[in-house]
């Protein structure tokens, strides 16, 4: 049995200051509607998305499904003009294809800006999507490798194999045209296009921005002082090891406590 289904909250009418003063602030995904987005949800079509973009080469993942495994990589990287890309990803059957005539595409980014990001907002503007997220505090169930999740079929995950995933919390919404989903740093989040469209991410830094590791381009990359704190636990867990299983194992279930009385918030859910 999955873990318990949530509703991603739907405001409409939601201000700017109130968003940043009332709402940004309690780090939840929230769904703003009602946003005027200007004229790019009638405007961007297919043709003139093609037209826009023009030839320029781009950098796409190219998947036989259309759930993206970033840890086993069910993917390959090619490179195609931004508008046959665009083409490409309208049709339901490709007359032209690398994998299969039913292959997925995914555009990770058109620019070549380095950004340090971390929270952000995904702006539906044509198209569908559905969007399932997982909070930070659910990660001891998530079954991770680095920071991806091993369990990629989250309807029907495997509970022989991933019998904890049904404790994490699934908050779920569904995303039109105009809808603008904010999805708060260290939040996990699994996406299906529902049909061709186009979504548009905005990230920003909302910690100092000595934080962030000044090489990570796309804002992937652990907060330097996490990144100092796994690597001294790696050495302390090297240190560990010297002792024999009794003993290593008393010692390791110490830290861990340790680490839960002195690290784990009591204000977060």
């Amino acid at each position: 049995m999955a873990g318990p289904r949530l509703p991603v909250p739907r405001l409409a009418g939601v201000s700017q200051e109130q968003f940043m003063q009332q709402l940004y602030p309690q780090r939840k995904p929230l769904v703003l509607e009602g946003i005027d987005l200007g004229e790019c949800t009638s405007k961007w079509t297919v043709d003139y998305l093609s037209q826009v973009g023009g030839r320029k080469e781009v950098k796409i993942h190219v998947a036989a499904v259309a759930q993206m495994d970033f840890i086993s990589k069910n993917f390959v990287y090619r490179t195609l003009p931004f508008d046959k890309l665009i083409q490409r990803a309208a049709e339901e059957k490709h007359k032209e294809f690398f994998i299969s005539e039913d292959e997925k595409y995914y555009l990770r980014s058109l620019g070549e800006d380095p950004r340090k990001v971390m929270d952000n907002v995904l702006i539906q503007v044509t198209g569908k999507k559905r969007v399932v997220l997982f909070s930070p505090r659910d990660a001891q169930y998530l079954y991770l490798s680095g920071t991806k999740s091993e369990v990629l079929n989250i309807d029907n995950p495997d509970l022989d194999k991933y019998p904890l995933f049904s404790k994490a919390r699934r908050y779920e919404c569904s995303l039109k045209a105009g809808d603008v989903l904010f999805i708060p740093a260290l939040w996990f989040h699994n996406v299906i296009s529902e049909e061709f469209g186009v979504g548009v991410n905005v990230f920003w830094r909302h910690l100092p921005s000595e934080c962030y590791d000044k090489t990570d381009t796309y804002g992937n990359k652990d907060p330097t002082a996490a990144s100092r704190a796994a690597q001294i636990l790696d050495r302390a867990l090297k240190t560990l090891a010297e002792l024999p299983e009794e003993y290593r194992d008393f010692y390791a279930r110490r830290m861990v406590l340790h680490i839960q009385d002195k690290a784990y918030s009591k204000n977060f859910e």
